[in-house]
């Protein structure tokens, strides 16, 4: 049977598709402040959520003990905290479910040697990002049970940054066996879209900075910051200075911004470029598709500011975050070779 087969794309890309759908919970278990409602891990058992009264009183009273239900919940009843362990059950359930998705049919191919040598060290590194995203998942939720009521945005940062990680890498893979064939490339072109894939990486992270430490419910105004200015006060009060670049929430809100304006400027500079090229169709779709996306969460990002990240608006973000790194990915790879 032929190695790298469109089995094997079909795949990479379930798994793509299933982290798409685990990030999309894990942002809507972000915002309904529901990840620390489970407050163990238990990777078998964990996986069916409490049966009768008596489970669920002995998972709410496990809750009760945590700062979270201390310090913001104490007046949660059963039914509230039912709500909230619904999404951090389905995230880590869905979580689990990729590990079985990926390590089973790879052990498949590996028997059936429907692998080359090379698919299968780049699914091995799959593999391993796969493991250490579960990880990083579990020492973020133990920074949020100890002292402090909320997870650390530094974990939550490595935790997402690594999802789309996984997400890309493992696209790449799929790609690499789609379309196997080699191409001449233009090197500065190449490069362009390498330094905009960079930034955009250091968005995601910036975003993830937001989400932790809530700073899109401050400055709700655009395109200028409260009391009509550019750079408000609150951006540079901490000391020494570059604590405001990753702790305090005026400051990460700001570079937030201002990166959202820096990744356009480099998407549009990619497309005016592209335009004086010959491209194939696949290419020409890519960089399309990069301007729409980019425009679209643009504005997304704006309206989520301006109303204060409602549920609805901030899963939309980051939805189209992920569509907008998914576009890149392929751009870039439609230009390496």
């Amino acid at each position: 049977m032929k190695k790298d087969n469109k089995k094997v794309i079909y795949w990479l890309l379930t798994g793509c598709f299933l982290i798409f759908i685990m990030v999309i919970i894990g942002g809507i278990t972000r915002l309904t402040d529901s990840g620390l409602s489970i407050s163990n891990y238990k990777l078998i058992t964990g996986t069916i959520p409490p049966i009768g009264d008596q489970e669920w009183q002995e998972a709410f009273d496990l809750y009760k003990q945590h700062p979270e239900f201390q310090a913001y919940n104490n007046h949660f009843n059963i039914e509230d905290f039912k709500s909230i362990y619904f999404w951090e059950w389905l995230h880590r359930v869905i979580g689990r479910s990729i590990g079985l998705v990926f390590i089973i049919p790879f052990i498949y191919f590996l028997i059936r040697k429907q692998l080359t040598k090379k698919t299968i060290k780049k699914c091995i590194l799959l593999l391993v990002l796969g493991g250490f995203q579960g990880f990083l998942g579990w020492y973020m939720v133990k920074s949020g049970l100890i002292d402090v009521p909320d997870v650390s945005h530094y974990r939550l940062a490595a935790h997402l940054t690594t999802a789309f990680i996984t997400f890309a890498a493992t696209l790449w893979v799929a790609l690499d066996l789609r379309y196997p064939n080699k191409k001449s490339i233009q090197i500065k072109f190449r490069n362009l879209i390498i330094w905009s894939y960079l930034i955009l990486i250091i968005q995601i992270i910036y975003g993830a900075f937001i989400a932790g430490l809530k700073a899109g419910l401050v400055h709700n105004h655009w395109p200028l910051m409260n009391e009509s200015k550019f750079m408000h006060h609150t951006v540079y009060v901490l000391e020494p200075f570059y604590k405001n670049l990753i702790e305090n929430p005026s400051g990460i809100q700001f570079i937030h911004r201002t990166l959202a304006y820096i990744v356009v400027v480099f998407i549009l500079i990619i497309w005016f470029k592209a335009r004086k090229m010959s491209l194939t169709a696949l290419q020409s779709k890519s960089i399309n598709a990069l301007l729409i996306l980019v425009g679209l969460q643009f504005v997304l990002g704006v309206f989520t500011i301006i109303y204060a990240v409602p549920l609805w608006l901030g899963v939309a973000h980051q939805i189209a975050a992920f569509f907008l790194l998914s576009a890149m990915t392929f751009t870039l790879h439609r230009f390496s070779k």
